[in-house]
């Protein structure tokens, strides 16, 4: 039991929601250290959503809502974290929800699959029945694209670090969005549009932005999305970050 008087009470709550990811089996080892390098950026800022992320999450929202076939992948990190605001996010802006793994073996994609049903999302994309396709040059298992989902996609949101994959998917003419707390990553940088904060702060506000934008006029959404400059965005995020004495 961690209690709620810990400083580190929040990101303990996130460390456990992986371990007990990694031991139920959908989460492959090597992933607790990823989430332990996005939880030293996360640190690092503050365990706070800065003005560039937010700035950036409307974008993105906009994006998405301007997009013909927009799709969330999703792998066991981002599944441990946020299952249910991923959800949420999805029914909010109409986008599909994909699995994609990089140790990609079919007992964790059952695994996944069945925790979205169990959390009242039936058409998982990605799954062992689905049509799949391969995409070139990516020469690892994320190659795998559902044909209805990221393989005709035109805008995906990518959360948590996946560079191989973020930079051939823009190089073939897709949109992507991140949530990466690393602002230096291949990812981050790779990306149209790179939201330097937590997952678990951004896909909720990232629904309750979409609940504004879906009102708003479609020219409104295309401006924002046009006159938005990640890199400039990213040199912003980076002076976010402050080493605390």
């Amino acid at each position: 039991m961690i209690p709620k008087s810990h400083p580190r009470y929040e990101s303990l709550l996130l460390r456990d929601k992986m371990v007990k990811a990694a031991q139920e089996g959908y989460l492959a080892d090597s992933a607790l250290i990823a989430h332990g390098r996005g939880e030293a950026f996360d640190y690092l800022i503050g365990e706070k959503t800065t003005y560039p992320a937010k700035r950036a999450m409307y974008v993105a929202v906009a994006a998405l809502l301007l997009s013909n076939n927009p799709v969330i992948s999703v792998n066991g990190n981002a599944t441990a974290l946020a299952i249910d605001e991923i959800i949420e996010l999805a029914n909010a802006i109409d986008a599909k929800i994909e699995i994609n793994l990089f140790y990609r073996t079919d007992e964790r994609v059952k695994l996944i699959t069945q925790l979205y049903k169990n959390h009242g999302y039936k058409n998982i994309l990605g799954t062992l029945d689905d049509d799949i396709e391969y995409i070139n040059d990516i020469p690892n298992n994320r190659a795998t694209a559902s044909k209805s989902g990221i393989y005709s996609a035109d805008t995906i949101l990518i959360p948590l670090e996946d560079g191989d994959r973020a930079e051939i998917l823009k190089k073939g003419g897709k949109n992507i969005i991140t949530i990466d707390l690393n602002p230096l990553s291949r990812t981050s940088k790779m990306s149209d549009v790179s939201i330097m904060d937590n997952i678990v702060r951004a896909i909720p506000f990232m629904t309750k932005i979409a609940e504004d934008l879906k009102t708003q006029d479609k020219k409104v959404l295309i401006d924002m999305v046009n006159d938005f400059d990640n890199e400039e965005n990213l040199k912003e995020s980076l002076e976010q970050i402050r080493i605390k004495e």
